[in-house]
């Protein structure tokens, strides 16, 4: 991993989705038509177009495949990193809800040296979902296999979220798109009152991520997000919050170079270091990036 002062003009980005339906499927992408077509490491490029600093690095986040895909995803993107080096991180599907029986699943990713995280989609879940004794203990074997957890949730399940944290102490969590909360309602509560309580565990970290697209897709403006993301920033401060774009599906709402921008107004007021550890230095160390 690199130092703030190697990492200087570059940025990590942490959630980036990669997909092409002719190899492996995604049924959920038939509802947004205007993202559902093959997205790759050249069109990425062609998005961040004009963007101020160097890409050092990508994380691929799982991109909610048909299930019985998911080790074929994290292989496929192992061969996409071949021929894209910046791909340095996975972060894998696998069904924790079996509990110990998911330990193959695990065994079969830690085999795959670019996966460092799992994510299982709990965002269309019913609320008890994430404290279901199985799905606890599936959590709580990731680090048996040195993974991490990225939980990404809608804001009602904040409550239940927390306490799936508490009941998992040595598990590195990252909360995806700060909890997805309802902005293009103006809700602020109970999500402002349970991301302060996340945020005193001091095993999770929070990714700036998915922010725009919980807002009115087409009418948002910078004020209406501006809360949402201080409040981020106060609760977690520069050491635990992680720079991601969630593209392509930003693209639902905005495009990458006006998320990108947005969220270095947004950080402008910090030191150049720790403007540095939430575009680079965080997202290097959460998830052992060799940058």
């Amino acid at each position: 991993m690199t130092n703030g002062a190697e990492g200087a003009g570059t940025y990590i980005d942490t959630h980036v989705h990669f997909w092409d339906d002719s190899v492996i499927d995604y049924p959920w992408l038939a509802s947004v038509p205007a993202i559902a077509h093959p997205h790759l490491p050249t069109d990425l490029e062609q998005a961040r177009a004009g963007v101020a600093l160097e890409l050092a690095a990508i994380v691929f986040e799982e991109a909610d495949c048909l299930p019985a895909h998911a080790l074929r995803e994290a292989e496929w993107v192992t061969k996409l990193a071949k021929k894209e080096p910046r791909i340095r991180g996975i972060v894998a599907h696998a069904p924790l809800e079996e509990g110990e029986r998911v330990r193959p699943h695990l065994q079969a990713l830690a085999k795959l040296p670019l996966v460092k995280g799992i994510r299982r989609l709990i965002q269309g879940e019913p609320p008890d979902f994430c404290v279901q004794p199985e799905f606890v203990r599936g959590v709580q074997l990731l680090p048996e296999y040195g993974f991490s957890f990225d939980l990404c949730i809608y804001h009602p399940q904040l409550e239940k979220a927390l306490d799936l944290v508490e009941q998992c102490p040595d598990v590195s969590f990252l909360l995806d798109h700060i909890g997805k909360p309802g902005i293009a309602h103006r809700f602020t509560q109970p999500w402002r009152v349970q991301l302060q309580e996340l945020a005193s565990r001091p095993h999770i970290h929070c990714k700036l991520s998915g922010v725009v697209t919980e807002a009115d897709h087409q009418n948002w403006t910078r004020d209406d997000l501006r809360p949402y993301i201080e409040h981020v920033l106060d609760c977690f401060g520069p050491d635990r919050v992680i720079f991601g774009s969630d593209w392509p599906v930003v693209n639902l709402a905005a495009d990458y170079g006006a998320w990108f921008d947005i969220v270095q107004d947004s950080i402008r007021h910090f030191s150049a270091r720790d403007q540095r550890k939430i575009m680079h230095d965080n997202g290097a160390r959460f998830y052992r990036l060799m940058v």
